[in-house]
């Protein structure tokens, strides 16, 4: 007879009262998403490379992160050279920031250029992408792996195909936005990027929301908030455009204390769930930014829960 290991199926447990584990994320238990940024200059020079925005250490848990759901990075690849990246994700979001090149895998070649969006499924495993640019470029990149990680699953299935959101035309919908009269009664002037996969979310991948935003000169996108982590990338924007970031507004509209976070192109910084935000344009010119959320998954889950300042407070600030 084949000899067993017995399990000691008590070794495990544990007993709270509900008071003291109800809320670790009050109590401190879990650590909160932590204000950062990663700078452009990062990605203006240098070797080819994955510069990872990871705040892995400060959230407690394996690497990279950027996100409890997500990791960031710049892809930098030099003229001529190519780069590959490897990850266990169900969906991949890549912004070209600058130049041109091509994505290719096994079954895919993807040619892109500034300012194009695509988007890359998981599935079968982690899949290797080798990134090629025909100029100096650089990419943001986005990615679920910190969740498929944490749940301690592989991606298996391919939810959407790799889809190209060409810069032309994500720049023609955004116009037609601005153009609305009513677009000033709008907390934001954004499209928002979709696959046809999703309609009950209305997003870009079944986890990953992106919205391609202007900011119009002299504007002021009132305070919101949402649970979902934004994770902000900067595009063209001059000094004195910023974000103003509390965890309380008072009655008036008015955020109590906020940290200020002065925009800077090609750069990307972290906005935590849960706090109110408004930002700014007080540079003369437009501006434009690109917020990637897990909002997807949010969204399904039915947690998002966007939330905006009182109509009269808005007014006010305004």
């Amino acid at each position: 007879m084949k000899s067993t290991t017995k399990l000691d199926l008590q070794r495990d447990v544990q007993y709270f009262e509900y008071t003291k584990a109800a809320n670790p994320v009050a109590s401190g238990v879990i650590s909160g998403v932590p204000f950062a940024e990663l700078l452009s200059h990062l990605h203006e020079q240098g070797p080819t490379r994955v510069i990872q925005f990871d705040l892995s250490d400060k959230l407690v848990c394996p690497g990279p992160a950027t996100s409890p759901n997500l990791a960031a990075a710049f892809v930098r690849i030099e003229a001529g050279k190519q780069i590959r990246t490897t990850v266990n994700a169900t969906s991949e979001l890549f912004y070209v920031m600058r130049g041109n090149g091509t994505t290719t895998r096994t079954d895919l070649s993807m040619h892109w250029k500034q300012g194009d969006f695509f988007v890359i499924p998981g599935g079968d495993g982690p899949a290797e992408l080798t990134h090629e640019a025909a100029t100096d470029s650089a990419l943001y990149w986005i990615n679920d792996e910190p969740l498929l990680r944490y749940l301690g699953v592989t991606a298996t299935s391919q939810r959407f195909l790799p889809t190209l959101y060409k810069a032309e035309d994500c720049e023609r919908e955004l116009m037609k936005i601005a153009a609305d009269p009513s677009s000033t009664d709008r907390n934001r002037v954004a499209v928002l990027l979709a696959n046809k996969n999703f309609p009950q979310t209305m997003t870009a991948t079944h986890t990953l929301w992106a919205m391609f935003g202007l900011l119009p000169k002299g504007a002021v996108q009132q305070p919101h908030r949402h649970n979902s982590v934004a994770l902000d990338l900067i595009l063209d924007c001059k000094p004195g455009c910023y974000s103003l970031v509390s965890r309380e507004m008072g009655p008036d509209g008015v955020l109590i204390n906020p940290v200020r976070q002065d925009w800077k192109p090609y750069s990307a910084f972290v906005t935590p769930p849960n706090f109110w935000h408004s930002h700014h344009n007080e540079s003369g010119e437009d501006a434009r930014l690109i917020p990637i959320q897990d909002a997807g998954l949010q969204t399904y889950m039915r947690t998002l829960n966007i939330e905006f300042a009182h109509p009269s407070a808005r007014r006010k600030e305004g």
